[in-house]
């Protein structure tokens, strides 16, 4: 039966009401004083400090629609790298990574974005794992991991309302790391990672294996990625490259040149609100140096980044996630 544009239905599995663009079902998002005035919340946790190779368990956050400097929010259980981050308008989750040792970690924990305070054990992923910077998005309802080190394939997923342990979803096409999340409230998108120029999309409401989607002008991991409900970025970021690049998420399709970020680093994470994408940290040069620099960008335009301020220390391979991102 076809349907045609403009058409709405309610998806008892979000229990959301959604619009049919012609090519997919949408949802339809409400007003909120976070999305009238910009004032969504960037939270940044974990991460490395180099040259020192030491771990931070700091938590910070910024306010997406200002400028400044980022402020102390809690601390997460263990000092921590490279794990990934994903959010509801009022929680965020942080899972995974390695701890002092090279310990992988599949602990999930979170807290609530409006909040400050230390992380609360919210459940285990499935395979405990690092390599997972920046490698999760979500919806309203549901956080999705993706990939990891040692290199695997899986897709998992949790309801974000409550609390208890990842299950499986379904696999991305080939095991790799660092793999970078964003999400419109119905589709969740892969890109690159270990070096990788892949895009893939998944429907985050049901489940399956991801499908082929185009891909990026760069082949990178570690890249910052962040999104409003139209259009995903992502900052294929590495020690010689500083490109943002952007997708939009209700099509298929390669990505195309954004601008660049205002400076060269790798490992940048990033998180947004409805108008504005942030992308903080990373690391540069030899000996490997991490950096506290914020930038901002305005998603439905393009152009080059401009300094946001700085962040409390600086980090690489840490994770950040927003209340006010596209999925929602």
């Amino acid at each position: 039966m076809s349907i045609s544009p403009g058409a709405l239905r309610f998806n008892t599995d979000s229990q959301k009401l959604e619009l049919y663009d012609g090519n997919q079902w949408t949802e339809i998002v409400a007003s909120s004083p976070d999305s009238q005035t910009g004032g969504a919340r960037g939270v940044f946790g974990g991460g490395t400090i180099q040259p020192a190779g030491t771990f931070s368990n700091v938590i910070q956050y910024v306010t997406i629609s200002t400028t400044g400097n980022a402020i102390d929010f809690g601390d997460l259980s263990v000092s921590i790298t490279q794990l990934a981050s994903c959010s509801s308008s009022t929680r965020g989750l942080f899972a995974g990574g390695t701890a002092p040792g090279e310990i992988f970690k599949n602990v999930i924990e979170y807290i609530t974005i409006s909040s400050t305070g230390d992380a609360i054990d919210f459940g285990d992923l499935t395979v405990a794992r690092r390599g997972l910077n920046n490698s999760a998005l979500a919806s309203s309802t549901r956080g999705i991991f993706v990939g990891g080190y040692p290199n695997i394939t899986v897709i998992e997923y949790v309801t974000l309302a409550s609390t208890g342990d990842a299950k499986d979803f379904g696999d991305i096409s080939s095991a790799r790391y660092s793999v970078s999340g964003c999400s419109s409230s119905t589709r969740g998108i892969f890109m690159g990672g270990a070096g990788t120029n892949v895009i893939e999309f998944i429907t985050i409401s049901t489940l399956g294996n991801s499908a082929d989607f185009g891909d990026t002008l760069t082949s990178a991991n570690d890249g910052g990625s962040c999104s409003n409900s139209i259009r995903g970025l992502y900052a294929a970021t590495t020690s010689t490259n500083n490109v943002i690049e952007f997708i939009t998420i209700s099509t298929l399709g390669n990505s195309a040149d954004f601008g660049d970020l205002t400076v060269i680093r790798g490992s940048a994470t990033s998180a947004s609100s409805s108008t504005r994408g942030l992308f903080g940290g990373g690391g540069v040069g030899s000996p490997y140096t991490s950096q506290n620099v914020i930038d901002y960008v305005t998603i439905m335009s393009t152009g080059n980044a401009v300094d946001f301020g700085d962040m409390t220390t600086g980090l690489a391979q840490g994770s950040a996630c927003s209340n006010g991102h596209g999925g929602l």
